[in-house]
C-alpha cells in the first residue's frame, strides 16, 4: 500500500514537545510507516489563533529548524520534498519509503508581510491553509459570527502565492472566504483536511456546491479521520469515512478524492489511531468492492498527481 496524507499536526507536536520523528507517542512516527510501501505526508505547521504577529513568525522558524534536525538525523530514513522532481525522486528511491512535504496551517504566519511569501517558498512550503477558525490578515475562519471573506491583504497574498507556486487550501475558511478563494484565485486550489455536510453537519465540512467549485478547478479534497467531522455520532468506524467517500464517488469526485487526516490535530476513531491503522482502513474499502485501482487513486494516487503538476 501506498498512502499519500495532505494533511497531520505531526510536526507541530515534535516541536513544542520535544519528539523525534523517528519514535515517539504520536499518531505519525517513521518507525510505525515502515510497513508502508510508499508514505508521503504534508507535515503542517500549525498557527493557533491566539499567535499573532512576531510570535508567529517565531513559532514558523522554530518548526522549520526542527524539521531540519531530524532531516540531518535520520537522512537515511527520509526525504524532505520540496518540488515536483523532488517528488518523483522519492517514488523511484527503493531504499527510502518515507517522505515529507512541508505545509502551513494559518495565514497568521505572514505576520501581515507580503515578502513572507518568499520565506516561506525558500523553507520549502508547498501549501498554506489560509485560516484556522478565528480571523487573520487573510480574512475570516469557519468559526468567525457573521464571517466575512479575503480581506485587501488576502486578495494579495493568494495571488502571490499562485505565483510562488504554494498551494492555497481552504479547510478552516468561512463560506464567504472560501468564494472569495474562487473569484480570485487563477489556479486550482484544495482542501486538505474537509468532509461533507450532507453526511455530517459540522461548520468545517464542505457543501456539495463546495465540492464542485473545487473539482472543476483541478483541485483536491482530503478526507479528514477527525470524529466531529466524521459522523455526529459518539461512535464512528470505518463505515463513517467509507459514507463520504461514496458521496464523493456520487458526485464524480473519483478523481479529487484523497486524504488528509489530521492525526496528531484532532480526536480520530480509536480504529484509525495512528499511521499503522491506515492498511487497515485501505484493506477495508477493498472489501466493500471498491476497485484497487479506485482505492490507490484515494489514498496516493490522486495527491501524487496533483502535487506532480503543480510543486
Amino acid at each position: 500500500m501506498r498512502f499519500f496524507d495532505l494533511h497531520c499536526d505531526t510536526l507541530y507536536r515534535m516541536t513544542f514537545e520535544n519528539k523525534e520523528i523517528y519514535r515517539n507517542d504520536l499518531h505519525v512516527n517513521l518507525k510505525s510507516a515502515e510497513k508502508i510501501e510508499k508514505y508521503l505526508s504534508c507535515f503542517a505547521i500549525w498557527i493557533p489563533d491566539s499567535v499573532r504577529n512576531m510570535n508567529a513568525e517565531i513559532f514558523f522558524d522554530k518548526a522549520v529548524r526542527k524539521l531540519k534536525e531530524q532531516e540531518l538525523l535520520y537522512c537515511d530514513l527520509f526525504d524532505v520534498c520540496k518540488n515536483s522532481k523532488d517528488l518523483e525522486n522519492f517514488k523511484n528511491n527503493k531504499c527510502k519509503n518515507s517522505g515529507i512535504i512541508l505545509t502551513v496551517e494559518g495565514g497568521a504566519v505572514l505576520n501581515s508581510k507580503l515578502e513572507r511569501i518568499k520565506v516561506l517558498k525558500d523553507a520549502g512550503v508547498k501549501i498554506l491553509t489560509l485560516t484556522w477558525n478565528g480571523s487573520c490578515e487573510f480574512g475570516d475562519g469557519v468559526l468567525v459570527d457573521n464571517a466575512g471573506g479575503l480581506t485587501e491583504f488576502g486578495i494579495k497574498a493568494v495571488q502571490m502565492l499562485e505565483e510562488s507556486s504554494i498551494i492555497v487550501d481552504v479547510s478552516h475558511a468561512s463560506e464567504q472566504l472560501f468564494y472569495d478563494v474562487c473569484d480570485y484565485s487563477k489556479k486550482p486550489f484544495i482542501a486538505t483536511h474537509s468532509n461533507f455536510k450532507k453526511i455530517c453537519n459540522n461548520k468545517r465540512n464542505l457543501t456539495d456546491s463546495q465540492f464542485r467549485e473545487i473539482a472543476e478547478r483541478g483541485g483536491l479534497v482530503g478526507i479528514t479521520f477527525c470524529k466531529k467531522f466524521l459522523s455526529e455520532c459518539s461512535e464512528v468506524n470505518y463505515d463513517d469515512v467509507l459514507k463520504h467517500v461514496y458521496h464523493f464517488l456520487e458526485l464524480d469526485g473519483e478523481k479529487v478524492v484523497s486524504i488528509g487526516s489530521d492525526f496528531d490535530g484532532a480526536e480520530v476513531p480509536d480504529c484509525l489511531n495512528g499511521i499503522g491503522c491506515v492498511e487497515n482502513l485501505y484493506e477495508y474499502f477493498l472489501s466493500k468492492r471498491l476497485s484497487e485501482n479506485l482505492v490507490d487513486d484515494i489514498f496516493f494516487n490522486n495527491a501524487y498527481n496533483f502535487a506532480t503538476k503543480y510543486f
